[in-house]
């Protein structure tokens, strides 16, 4: 899926494709399970939830800047750095982000059927069949990475203006939430965990800065790009996990009560009305469409360099991974929510494995840079960034138990 950049043609795409970059790493970082743990969390803790939420911004800050920049100027994939590192550790990172890839995009696919059930009543699993073709169908297009650029640049400018729109109209306590941010009452682990693994850990790490390298823009010479795209993409996501948090804090702090299956669309209902679930509707599938695309292109994206075979299948093994996604879903009699905040808790323990092996290039490995001298407050806040996500991963062990059980 790597695009040509010569000529004026080339051009555009290769602009088409930076952008999209940037959209696919927010998107895939705001995707279903972070609308399902956001509304879980927000319930169970109010207003301190917004200490986890800028935790989680804190710590994607530190790791996307690192990890754009290790992959942007070294121009190689983050499981070609861990074979370069130690032969083996690529085929483990590649192991564990296929993985948890597969388990999120069950998830992202829940999150489109729930999506569609809240803007047109379908029926889950149908919600879900029906939009795993539609995803296929873009793989299936002889300018995939033009497509799917488009629709997740399309949809993630749609996505941020609708819940902006409902998150005013819900009237949240903005004053009590920034006190929380500094002063918390509460500080739970697996909440923080879980969400810096549903917005920055696993696939979602890597998903903007795979895309960088199909777009040609690699090497020492690049880094003001690639740190201008990195920067971007992390404002989006902020913005977008800002106010989700905001809106669905504005209805909590009303007094309204999410006891039904599926609480993000009450939210929304209790703030906008029938208007409000529709929009909750299309907020939700579009996050979980772009999601699944992102998801399947970056697990593939750490499958393709091991042979050439691979490579040159690289669109059928995308469309094999969506349906294999959408058959589990189909099979699984677990609640989506739940299938949702338990995949954000497995990615983040992927994370500090990928994570360390990047900060470890960044640190010793200066021949995979191109002789690239890496800036050191950056490995700094990196490596402080990766110790703290050893941490949490350690805490919340026993609460992924306890979900699963």
């Amino acid at each position: 899926m790597a695009e040509k950049t010569t000529g004026t043609a080339g051009a555009v795409v290769k602009r088409s494709a930076l952008l999209g970059a940037v959209f696919l790493m927010a998107t895939s970082a705001i995707g279903p399970g972070f609308i399902a743990q956001t509304t879980q969390f927000t319930v169970q803790l109010g207003a301190a939830f917004a200490f986890a939420i800028v935790v989680s911004i804190v710590i994607d800050i530190a790791v996307q800047l690192n990890v754009w920049r290790v992959i942007g100027v070294s121009g190689l994939r983050a499981q070609e750095l861990g074979n370069r590192v130690l032969p083996g550790v690529g085929y483990l990172m590649a192991a564990l982000v296929v993985f948890g890839g597969l388990v999120f995009n069950i998830g992202n696919i829940a999150g489109t059927s729930l999506g569609l059930d809240a803007l047109f009543g379908l029926e889950v699993k149908i919600g879900g069949a029906v939009s795993a073709a539609i995803a296929v169908a873009i793989f299936l297009s002889k300018r995939a990475g033009v497509a799917m650029d488009r629709l997740v640049i399309v949809l993630g400018v749609l996505m941020i203006g609708l819940t902006t729109y409902v998150a005013i109209v819900s009237g949240p306590p903005v004053g009590e939430a920034m006190t929380q941010v500094v002063l918390p009452d509460t500080i739970d682990f697996l909440a923080i965990t879980t969400l810096i693994g549903g917005t920055v850990g696993g696939y979602i790490t890597y998903a903007g800065a795979h895309r960088l390298l199909d777009a040609g823009v690699t090497g020492p010479g690049q880094v003001a790009q690639v740190s201008r795209s990195s920067v971007i993409s992390l404002l989006v996501t902020g913005v977008m996990r800002i106010v989700l948090f905001l809106a669905i804090l504005g209805v909590v702090a009303g007094g309204a009560s999410l006891a039904t299956d599926n609480p993000p669309a009450e939210a929304f209902a209790h703030a906008a009305g029938d208007v409000g679930l529709r929009l909750f509707g299309m907020i939700l599938w579009a996050a979980g469409i772009t999601s699944v695309l992102g998801a399947s292109y970056t697990s593939v994206s750490f499958l393709v360099t091991f042979s050439a075979a691979l490579r040159r299948h690289r669109n059928w093994l995308i469309i094999a991974f969506i349906a294999v996604s959408a058959v589990a879903f189909l099979l699984l009699n677990q609640a989506p929510t739940t299938l949702l905040v338990l995949a954000g808790a497995l990615n983040g323990l992927i994370l500090p494995v990928g994570f360390g092996v990047l900060l470890w290039v960044a640190a010793r490995r200066a021949d995979l840079l191109g002789g690239y001298r890496y800036p050191r407050w950056l490995l700094t806040i990196g490596v402080l960034a990766w110790m703290l996500t050893l941490y949490l991963g350690w805490k919340s062990l026993s609460g992924i138990a306890e979900l699963w059980g």
